[in-house]
C-alpha cells in the first residue's frame, strides 16, 4: 500500500493537532477528511471562530466533520462513507468504539506523555507541576479505556528548569509530528510491533495521572515549600495560569502568576507574607523561603515583567 492508497481521516482540536497534520500532509499522505470541534464565540465581541484544526484544514481544502454528538447515527454513516484505512487522533475527544473500531488499520492516538505515566487530560501540565525532568510522546492504539491501548512508538524530550508548560508543549508537538509520520509510515511497511502498557509497569511502579485541570488546583498555597510553588507556576503558564490573590487599595484582587523564581532560607516570616519595595522586586513568604514573582497579571490588567507591574501599582505589605 501506497501513502496516496492508504485513506486517513484526521481528527483534532486545537493547535497542538495543526503540526502533526502538517506533517501529514508535507510528506504526501491522504488525508480524505478531518474531524474537528465545533466554532465557538470568542472574544470580546464573541465572533464565532473555528478551530485551528478546522482553519488549517479549509485552507489545505480537506472536508471538514463536525460532530455534535460521535454516537449520531448520521456522523458515523458519514465516517463510514470516507472508506478509511486508518484514523489518526491527536487532542480531540473520547472515542466510541463504533468510531474507533471502524478502520481496518485501527485508530492510533499521539499523546503527550511516556504511557503509562500521565494518562489523562493534561499530561504537559501535570509532568512539569510534579518536576519531573523527562517527559515525551506516545502513540498508541485506542481501546475502550482512557490512554491504555497497546504502544506504537515514544520518544522522549527532556524538561529543563527554565522550561514551563508551554515550552514544553512546542517542543512535543514538535517531536509528536515526526512521531506520528514515523508511525504511518511503519504501519504502511508492515514494521509495527506494538506492546502492551502492563507490560512496562515494573513492580512497585506508581503510574502518576493528569487529569483536567481546574481552578482550584491553580490556586498558590505558600504553606508548600518554594520549589513545589514554582513548579506549580511553570506547569501552569501560560495557560491556565497560577494565581494568588493581593490587596490593592484594600480591595482584594486576583493575580496571575507566570513565573518566579526562589530563594531558599531560614530567615523569613510566616508562609504567604508579601514584601515589596514597589520598584524592583514583589516577594512571598513560604514553607522554606521566598518566591519572587517576576511574571505577573493583575486581574483586569495586561501581563506585565514585575517592575512594569511596581510601577503602575501600590502594593500593602
Amino acid at each position: 500500500m501506497t501513502k496516496q492508497d492508504l485513506r486517513i481521516i484526521y481528527m483534532g482540536t486545537p493547535d497542538f493537532a495543526v503540526s502533526p497534520l502538517k506533517a501529514l500532509i508535507d510528506n504526501g499522505f491522504n488525508i480524505v477528511a478531518v474531524a474537528t470541534g465545533a466554532d465557538k464565540p470568542q472574544g470580546r465581541g464573541r465572533k464565532i471562530i473555528p478551530t485551528p484544526v478546522k482553519e488549517f484544514a479549509v485552507e489545505q481544502g480537506i472536508p471538514v466533520l463536525q460532530p455534535e454528538k460521535l454516537k449520531d447515527p448520521a456522523f458515523v454513516e458519514q465516517l463510514r462513507s470516507y472508506k478509511a484505512d486508518l484514523q489518526i487522533v491527536v487532542a480531540f475527544r473520547m472515542l466510541p468504539e463504533i468510531v474507533w473500531a471502524m478502520p481496518k488499520l485501527g485508530t492510533f492516538n499521539l499523546h503527550a506523555a511516556l504511557l503509562p505515566q500521565y494518562r489523562g487530560a493534561a499530561p504537559i501540565n501535570w509532568a512539569v507541576i510534579n518536576g519531573e525532568t523527562m517527559t515525551g510522546v506516545t502513540t498508541f492504539f485506542i481501546d475502550k479505556d482512557i490512554d491504555t491501548g497497546r504502544i506504537m512508538l515514544q520518544r522522549e524530550v527532556p524538561i529543563t528548569d527554565s522550561d514551563n508548560c508551554g515550552t514544553i508543549h512546542d517542543k512535543l508537538m514538535e517531536t509528536g509530528s515526526a512521531l506520528v509520520v514515523e508511525t504511518v509510515d511503519r504501519l504502511i511497511a508492515n514494521d509495527m510491533k506494538p506492546i502492551e502498557q502492563e507490560s512496562l509497569i515494573k513492580p512497585g511502579t506508581v503510574l502518576k495521572p493528569a487529569p483536567k485541570i481546574f481552578k482550584e488546583d491553580c490556586r498558590l498555597d505558600f504553606n508548600n515549600d518554594a520549589t513545589t510553588i514554582r513548579n506549580l507556576i511553570r506547569g501552569l503558564s501560560p495557560y491556565p495560569a497560577a494565581f494568588t490573590t493581593i490587596k490593592v487599595k484594600g480591595k482584594e484582587m486576583s493575580l496571575k502568576v507566570f513565573a518566579a523564581n526562589v530563594e531558599t532560607t531560614d530567615n523569613h516570616p510566616a508562609p504567604g507574607s508579601l514584601e515589596t519595595d514597589n520598584k524592583n522586586f514583589l516577594k512571598i513568604s513560604c514553607q522554606n523561603g521566598w518566591l519572587y514573582l517576576t511574571d505577573v497579571q493583575l486581574e483586569g490588567k495586561k501581563r506585565m515583567k514585575i517592575v512594569e507591574f511596581l510601577r503602575g501599582i501600590n502594593l500593602e505589605n
